[in-house]
Order: structure tokens, then C-alpha cells, then sequence
């Protein structure tokens, strides 16, 4: 399968802010070097639509005076406040009056935008490196962040349920009689830094403090190119590395309903069986519920079948694929798992 991993979110606005200021500075100090400002009057507002884009734009022609001479032009930019008849700021070029460039400033506005978002990410990186650092701290003062080897015990049947319906959305593993044994809940909600997480083992009495990142997607709508990449950082890794780097591997594969089913694997050796269920999880909830509510698969609701006694390492290969909406632990999407068995298949 080929696969193309998008940039992630701060890369592209660190894209649009070197642009926007790179704009920015060509119409402030050299798009109109050496024009002169004078005061046109609106003529005339003509609607236009790009062939190539489809998109629609505002011309504005305006009329101005120089040296008793009128000219009658359009202008390079308009402005949603421009109207027949009002007067407006234009530079024009005085070795070639006929030359007119709009005086509204948008070199200034470009470069204020693009210094705005540049700042806005040096501050959410700012705050990324010190929150990890923090939680690293906490996470070293707990006994640190790592997973308990492989202890294998009785099989039993468990649940991963989501929180839907919030942004503070949490997590958690039950047993059939609903008891939680596992839950992960979110401590600080923010939108430029990663949420703040206590992940509780209520089996063994332990708290650790983690760091999950916003969600980021890149879709590739191209038929040849049906490899997207869903993911999210945790503790300032990619989830999908981290898992791989604790030595979890998946296999994913499609059941009956749309239902996907992984089978979770560590260092080769399988640990757990979940499969995509509805919100609906539980057996014995289903029958007083509607139907087809009940058959219905929901991202972020498993039904697991695992004979682990710590729930750690199983809880964050669900987190991430609950999170992320990925199909596979390359971060790949339900259409790049059809894709992948079409060819396995033909």
C-alpha cells in the first residue's frame, strides 16, 4: 500500500504565515515603490467569476485626476465597503499616471496576518514544550510512564466506550456488569496546546498524567493516492509511533456490518481481539434498544475479548484509533482498509 503522510497543522500556518508576510512586504515596500497617493471616485462595481476557479470577485474601476488628465481604471483589490460614488485612497505611478494601484493597504493587512499567525504558533509551541515538560515531571514523580511487561490471565470480555457529545470527550474499558476498570479523563480542554489527560488503572490503583494532541487528518481525495493518515500526537509523539515503539502492531480487518476488527499484537504475540461496535455496546443493554441502533458501528465503541491483567498498553492502542478514526496502525482510514482488501481480493 502507498502511503503519503500529510504535514501536520502548525506546519501548514507556518506555510501561510511565511506567505502572507512575504505578500505582505512585496505590496507595502515594492508592489507601489515610488506611486503617489491621490483620491479616486468609484465609478463602477462589475461582478466577474474566475474561468479557471469558479470563484466570484468584485472589480471596482474608479476615476482620478493627474495633472488635469481623468483616467477611468480598475483597481487590483476592492473591498466589501466599496459602493458607486464613494471616494477612496489609490497610488498611482507618476511616470505613468495610468498605472493605479488600490491605496487600501492590503500589504500592511497581509503582513499583520501573517506576523499574527507566526506569533500565535511560537506561543502554542511555547506552551506544548512546557505542558510536556510538566507532565513528563509528573509522570517521573508517579514511577514514570512506561507498561507493565505481558501478564497474561483468565480470558474475559471487555468494553471500550467513548464520551460523545462533549468537547472534554474521556474514555474508558467496563466489564459486562458496567464496572469501569480503565478510563482515561480529560484534565484541561485548550485549543493551542495538547488536552490534558489522567489515565486511571482502577484495577491497580494507579494515576498517570498524559498529554493527547488535537486530531489531524490528511484525505486524499485522488483515486490514485486513497492512503490518508489520521493521527494525533501523544506526549509529544505520534501515536502511531509510540505504539510501534512499545512494540504494538494491528491487524485490521472487515466483518459483517461494516464492522472493523483489529487484533492487537505485542512484540508479535496477540493480547487482544477488538471489534467496532454500536454506541449500544453492551449485549444485554441492546435488546431494549432500537434495532438497528444496535447494529450500527460507532467510532470509538469496542467490544474487546483479551486475557491481559493490565489494561494499560491495550487502552492507548484503542485510544488511538477511537481518537483518530483511523482503520490501521499506520493511521490509514476506513476507505484505505477497503481499498487495501479490493486488492487483496482481485
Amino acid at each position: 500500500m502507498f502511503s503519503i503522510k500529510g504535514i501536520g497543522i502548525k506546519y501548514f500556518a507556518l506555510i501561510m504565515a511565511i506567505i502572507a508576510i512575504a505578500l505582505g512586504v512585496y505590496l507595502t515596500f515594492f508592489h507601489s515603490s515610488g506611486f503617489e497617493k491621490t483620491t479616486a471616485t468609484i465609478v463602477a462595481i462589475e461582478e466577474t467569476t474566475d474561468v479557471a476557479t469558479d470563484e466570484k470577485r468584485s472589480v471596482a474601476t474608479v476615476e482620478y485626476t493627474v495633472d488635469g488628465t481623468v483616467y477611468t481604471r480598475e483597481l487590483d483589490s476592492s473591498s466589501p465597503s466599496y459602493k458607486v460614488g464613494k471616494t477612496v485612497a489609490v497610488l498611482y505611478n507618476p511616470n505613468n499616471p495610468g498605472v493605479v494601484h488600490s491605496g487600501d493597504f492590503m500589504g500592511l493587512y497581509a503582513l499583520g496576518i501573517g506576523v499574527l499567525i507566526l506569533a500565535v504558533i511560537v506561543v502554542t509551541e511555547i506552551r506544548k514544550r512546557r505542558a510536556l515538560t510538566e507532565v513528563k515531571a509528573a509522570q517521573a514523580s508517579g514511577g514514570g510512564a512506561g507498561y507493565p511487561a505481558s501478564a497474561p490471565g483468565p480470558e474475559r470480555a471487555l468494553y471500550f466506550l467513548t464520551d460523545l457529545g462533549t468537547a472534554k470527550a474521556g474514555h474508558r474499558i467496563e466489564d459486562a456488569e458496567h464496572n469501569v476498570l480503565y478510563e482515561a479523563k480529560m484534565t484541561k480542554f485548550t485549543l493551542t496546546a495538547p488536552f490534558g489527560f489522567d489515565f486511571i488503572d482502577h484495577e491497580h490503583g494507579t494515576t498517570t498524567p498524559h498529554l493527547v494532541g488535537h486530531e489531524e487528518e490528511t484525505d486524499w481525495g485522488n483515486s490514485l493516492l486513497l492512503d490518508n493518515h489520521y493521527t494525533f500526537t501523544f506526549d509529544g509523539e505520534d501515536i502511531w509511533k509510540h505504539l510501534k515503539r512499545n512494540g504494538v502492531t494491528v491487524e485490521s480487518s472487515l466483518t459483517g456490518m461494516a464492522r472493523t476488527e483489529y487484533r492487537i499484537l505485542r512484540d508479535g504475540r496477540e493480547i487482544a481481539v477488538a471489534v467496532s461496535g454500536s454506541q449500544n455496546i453492551h449485549e444485554e443493554d441492546e435488546a431494549a434498544q432500537p434495532k438497528l441502533a444496535s447494529l450500527v458501528p460507532v467510532q470509538g465503541f469496542y467490544r474487546i475479548r483479551t486475557a491481559e491483567t493490565d489494561l494499560s498498553l491495550l487502552f492507548v492502542a484503542l485510544l488511538a484509533f477511537a481518537r483518530s478514526g483511523a482503520t490501521d496502525d499506520r493511521g490509514g482510514n476506513f476507505k484505505t482498509l477497503v481499498n487495501t482488501v479490493g486488492k487483496i481480493g482481485s
